[in-house]
């Protein structure tokens, strides 16, 4: 089977200053994961790999350019997903960690769990040997200016639109095995341990081999309230049988 691999780079606007930066990004993000792919490399390694470059990319509300929560820090939140045997990892409102996707994995491949959060992701980062670097490292000067913007006294909520870049992507290898990976900084100026849909099995993501792999992005509570990641499967499942139907039907 031939691989491919698609990604996204949220949902956010997207101003002509970072036009050339963002786009720039997702095709840097689409080689990488695709070169995976292309060296033999399974779909959780492509998305991986992917997500891992967007989320080292200032331009994206990820890892290093992730917008900041009400206090001004970093908290991220990250899934990933393989579609073989639905096996999942995600980590929730972690800090100083460049990269949550790969601490994600880590969850997925060696534990028996699927979510850690805060404190106990970290405890868990240490012991796999995953460097902490300084919150401040992953603050980028777009998200400081963002920050302070949504403190003033005429600050409109609807201005938390503005920040849904939340980084993913998914793809199927050559021999047919699909995955997914997404990855956020969350809203602008959110409270304290907020966590959206990006971690939740089924909303910010899911893969199955028998249905396709999604990644999501925008409003994460709206999305939670569908479970949309599962629901766009179900949709495509239900297409699938309707397609098979006509074709019997024709025989």
């Amino acid at each position: 089977m031939k691989p491919v691999i698609v990604v996204h780079g949220g949902a956010g606007r997207i101003f002509k200053e970072r036009e050339e930066g963002c786009r720039a990004g997702t095709v840097r993000a689409a080689l990488q994961g695709y070169g995976v792919l292309k060296r033999g490399g399974s779909a959780v390694d492509a998305v991986e790999e992917a997500v891992q470059s967007m989320e080292d990319d200032p331009h994206f509300n990820a890892g290093c350019g992730s917008v900041l929560n009400e206090k001004g820090e970093v908290e991220m939140d990250a899934i990933i997903m393989d579609g073989k045997n639905l096996d999942s990892g995600a980590v929730s409102a972690v800090k100083c960690i460049a990269n949550p996707v790969k601490l994600a994995r880590l969850v997925m491949e060696k534990t028996k769990h699927m979510l850690l959060t805060d404190q106990g992701a970290h405890l868990f980062a240490r012991a796999m040997g995953i460097p902490e670097i300084p919150g401040e490292k992953l603050v980028t000067e777009r998200s400081r200016e963002r920050w302070r913007k949504n403190l003033e006294p005429d600050f409109n909520p609807e201005d938390f639109q503005k920040d849904l870049g939340t980084v993913g992507a998914v793809a199927i290898d050559s021999e047919g095995n699909v995955a997914c990976a997404t990855s956020t900084g969350g809203l602008s100026n959110k409270l304290i341990g907020r966590v959206g849909d990006t971690p939740c099995i089924g909303s910010g993501g899911y893969a199955d081999n028998h249905s396709g792999a999604t990644s999501t992005t925008g409003h994460g509570e709206s999305i939670m309230k569908v479970v949309l990641a599962r629901l766009i499967l179900y949709h495509m499942e239900q297409e699938s049988c309707s397609f098979g139907a006509v074709q019997c039907n024709l025989l």
